[in-house]
């Protein structure tokens, strides 16, 4: 059966639109899965027209379910007149995102797309149209019922996952607790083996404070907190150490030992993340029921119309998603057939 990944529109007067329409134009796609753009042919058209070289034609379907392998297939989310205003955020383009984010996750949650690629949105244009989350990942979140979740930047450099996401930096420190950083490795260690292959991922924690609090100097949160919760996950057999001073463990070359850092804050971990591997990395939601990727860039207004945008990190959304389901869905088939294995054993055992 033909893979079908979800792509939604993403913010239409940013450079969403444009990058999904130069990726999907690589021969590529249509050989490794079958797409489903949740938008707008009215929308789609509008930014085809900025892509002037793309001779990609859409085929439209009702929902996830009818999408045609070998065709770029579009769910119509709406008919209205949409007023496009490139590189403004509006609370009519934050309306339309979250039209699109609600489509492809009802036909994820069915079982008509195995997984969803999501186009940027500007949080402040879906703010105003009343989406009550602060980005992509706490809406998955909800939305599937999870009890939490991962926000884990990919590239073939460097994996790096957060223990919060989008909060203030005076925010931090109080949010940080030893169950939530367990948890977070939990399903980081849980997702290195099951979506990305790795039998016995390693995984190295950062500290919170400079110097990784040098012995409590500086914060005591690495020994009171993040220590700890290090300790509690190797009695369970996980492979991880730390915390490392930031700086040091970048500076230094260290990431490169390690399969994935796991950062306690967003600048901490994307800041050399997207130093090292802007434009060629990942986004990737963990700890779902399905498979979520995105870029990792934002809705660029500043470029938005202007036919300069890089769909690399599109692209590399694309394969990232593709690769994670097969992983995932052989991880469980190898488990399945073994214990089917192990049944038939026993059975002609008892005989």
């Amino acid at each position: 059966m033909a893979l079908k990944i979800g792509i939604t529109i993403g913010d239409i007067n940013g450079i969403g639109p444009e990058v999904i329409i130069k990726a999907l134009a690589n021969p590529k796609i249509l050989k490794s899965f079958t797409p489903v753009i949740y938008g707008s042919y009215k929308v789609l058209s509008y930014h085809k027209n900025i892509v002037k070289e793309s001779n990609i034609s859409f085929h439209s379907v009702q929902n996830g379910k009818q999408a045609i392998p070998g065709k770029i297939n579009l769910v119509n989310c709406w008919d209205d007149n949409v007023n496009i205003t490139l590189g403004k955020a509006t609370a009519e383009s934050g309306k339309y995102a979250f039209i699109s984010l609600e489509k492809a996750f009802s036909d994820v949650q069915d079982g008509s797309i195995q997984a969803i690629v999501t186009a940027p949105i500007n949080k402040y244009a879906m703010q105003m149209s009343g989406f009550p989350f602060p980005g992509h990942t706490e809406y998955f979140t909800s939305k599937d019922n999870a009890a939490q979740s991962l926000m884990f930047m990919v590239s073939e450099a460097l994996k790096v996952a957060l223990v919060t996401n989008h909060i203030p930096v005076s925010q931090v420190s109080e949010a940080i607790t030893k169950d939530l950083i367990i948890d977070k490795i939990r399903i980081l260690n849980k997702t290195l083996i099951e979506d990305f292959g790795l039998e016995r991922p390693f995984i190295s924690v950062l500290g919170l404070n400079p110097h990784a609090s040098d012995d409590s100097l500086i914060g005591d949160e690495e020994e009171k907190t993040i220590r700890p919760a290090i300790i509690e996950v190797k009695k369970q057999g996980i492979l991880v150490n730390g915390p490392y001073a930031a700086d040091g463990f970048f500076g230094s070359g260290l990431w490169r030992k390690s399969d994935v850092a796991l950062a306690m804050y967003h600048d901490q971990g994307l800041v050399p993340f997207k130093a090292l591997s802007f434009g060629v990395g990942t986004n990737v939601t963990a700890g779902l029921s399905f498979i979520r990727t995105s870029p990792d860039h934002g809705t660029a207004y500043d470029i938005a119309g202007n036919n300069v945008a890089d769909e690399s990190s599109m692209q590399k959304a694309f394969f990232t998603a593709v690769d994670m389901v097969n992983n995932r869905n052989e991880y469980y088939s190898s488990r399945e057939n073994a214990l089917v294995r192990r049944e038939k054993q026993t059975a002609g055992l008892n005989d």
